[in-house]
């Protein structure tokens, strides 16, 4: 699932090479996924009143219940 999120994120942004997830499990059902991108590329990230961090919070969730699972994007500044 890191790498569903980090192929999506990198299209997004204007320097995908400072793009870093980091996967922590929270628990035997949750995982946390917390992006890091460069300053300049937040923004496209966030999106405009975060609706694109939004639509990437859905995409997780839809994706981590097909597993069985919950997951948490944190967006990291």
């Amino acid at each position: 699932m890191k790498e569903l999120l980090e192929s999506i994120v990198k299209e997004l942004v204007d320097s995908p090479d400072d793009v870093e997830i980091t996967e922590e499990e929270e628990d035997d059902r949750t995982v946390i996924f917390k992006l890091k991108v460069a300053e300049d590329d937040l923004g496209k990230v966030i999106g405009k009143k975060g609706r694109t961090a939004n639509a990437l919070r859905v995409l997780m969730r839809a994706a981590s219940a097909k597993r069985g699972k919950s997951s948490i994007v944190k967006i990291m500044d």
